[in-house]
């Protein structure tokens, strides 16, 4: 049941998060939420360490701090910074660097994209859809979420919770 929990918790809450911020244009709260719960009932249940837990804590109060000065500045929106934080948290210090490397190109190609679909004219038969509109339309801001879920999850593959559940299954 804990493997499975590993398994399905934090890429569901990410891929939730692409979609929502793709559909909405916003990532819930709860989302945020969810993962900084699931992540202290799973790290205790896996035996993590209090000194470990509070390195992760520590890495993600580093990119929430650093997220809230991009939100200030413009840059990204505020359910973006609290997404990255609690990836961040889940992630800790040996892939978040990389995690962030990798959604930021991620997003630039995102952005990128978006400006050359905005550019053109939208296609008839996709303007009953109010979400494709919405992305559509000049001005509008990049929904982040759809680059930093599905990169986040592809890292997830990479951690130590991954590990542990292999490491399980061969018990």
């Amino acid at each position: 049941m804990l493997e499975l929990a590993i398994l399905i918790i934090f890429p569901l809450a990410m891929f939730y998060s692409a979609a929502s911020d793709m559909l909405s244009m916003t990532i819930s709260n709860k989302v945020s939420i969810v993962l900084i719960v699931g992540f202290m009932v799973l790290s205790m249940a896996i035996g993590m360490s209090l000194q470990e837990i509070a390195w992760h804590w520590a890495i993600a109060a580093i990119v929430l701090v650093v997220g809230i000065g991009f939100f200030a500045a413009g840059w990204v929106g505020g359910g973006d910074v609290k997404l990255a934080a609690a990836t961040a948290l889940w992630l800790g210090w040996d892939f978040t660097l990389p995690y962030l490397v990798f959604a930021s190109f991620a997003g630039g190609l995102l952005t990128f994209g978006l400006l050359i679909v905005r550019s053109r004219l939208l296609p008839l038969f996709l303007t009953r859809f109010d979400w494709i509109n919405r992305l559509h339309r000049k001005g509008e801001g990049v929904p982040y979420g759809i680059a930093l879920g599905p990169v986040a999850a592809l890292i997830y593959l990479q951690t130590p919770w991954m590990q542990y559940v292999f490491e399980s299954a061969g018990r």
